[in-house]
């Protein structure tokens, strides 16, 4: 997919985006994998809250190498992450699968809600720029909204028909999602919530930073405004959420790259900033996640 999207560009262009990489600022680049990394470590810490009720306790370590695990697997097949996060957790701690992936739908409704937040923030910021894009291109942001409330109403559908179906398999399913259940509710139950909302909103400003500060980093994008900063951001998070670590269909880098372009910014640089910030969490990701695969049997032999 990086062959692909490279080789859809012109010489010169390609050239472009190429000088724009290679004079990146790398201490630019180092603080925001330094911001990446704390962001990663307080998800694994901020876990702990949502698995305590259920009598778990886990180790920081096996918390912290679980979550960059799935960074790595997502990489490969998209939230396939959050199952085998789940799974190791109940490996190498005393949980339940089913219950520590309940705990993990949990936290994504809390960075959900976030995201929401964050959404509409960027919106705000730049509402007439994108309601103009919107009419020119002939959408209508509320088909979304209607596709999302169709998608939730059948959800809710067919959770209904697992529940009271006499069928064997669908008992079976049933059970199982009746222990997901169990591990959303932890997040209800747990003892320090005011500390899972604070170190819930650390992790999303040190998202919004990490991003941000590559402006720094790519030459001449320093005095790029904070809202198409934040749109940029914006897409970048829907990117991230629907392919597998941000390539697939929509590249991450070519969909940043596309958002600054409609504010006006050569595509180029918008697609450098793109590269720069996804190749380098990428590695960081990489490089941690399976470093993490290499030493969780290790650290915990005697189990």
């Amino acid at each position: 997919m990086i062959w692909f999207s490279l080789s859809k560009m012109g010489p010169d262009s390609r050239a472009a985006l190429w000088e724009n990489i290679k004079t990146a600022d790398p201490f630019w680049i180092g603080v925001s994998l330094l911001l990446g990394f704390v962001s990663h470590f307080i998800r694994a810490y901020r876990w702990k809250y949502l698995l305590e009720p259920l009598g778990c306790h886990p180790r920081l370590a096996n918390s912290f190498m679980a979550v960059m695990v799935a960074y790595v697997a997502n990489l490969g097949i998209p939230r396939s992450g959050e199952v085998l996060r789940a799974v190791t957790i109940a490996r190498y701690e005393k949980v339940r699968f089913e219950q520590a992936f309940g705990t993990i739908i949990s936290e994504r409704v809390a960075d959900l809600i976030l995201l929401i937040t964050v959404v509409a923030t960027a919106f705000a910021l730049q509402s007439g720029n994108l309601l103009n894009y919107f009419e020119s291109q002939q959408v209508n942001p509320l088909w979304a909204v209607l596709a999302i409330a169709i998608g939730f109403a059948g959800l809710l559908i067919a959770i209904r028909v697992i529940r009271y179906s006499k069928n064997r398999l669908l008992q079976k399913i049933n059970t199982f999602l009746l222990g997901i259940l169990d591990g959303t509710k932890s997040i209800l139950k747990m003892k320090r919530k005011g500390a899972f909302i604070f170190q819930t909103l650390l992790i999303w400003i040190f998202y919004i930073l990490m991003f941000w500060v590559i402006k720094y980093a790519v030459p001449n994008m320093e005095e790029t405004p904070w809202g198409t900063i934040m749109v940029a951001f914006v897409a970048g998070s829907f990117s991230m959420s629907t392919t597998n670590g941000g390539l697939g269909i929509f590249p991450y880098p070519l969909i940043i790259g596309a958002v600054f372009a409609f504010s006006g910014i050569p595509q180029e640089q918008g697609e450098a900033y793109g590269w720069v910030i996804w190749g380098s969490q990428t590695v960081l990701n990489i490089i941690i996640g399976g470093a993490s695969f290499l030493l969780l049997p290790i650290l915990n032999a005697k189990k």
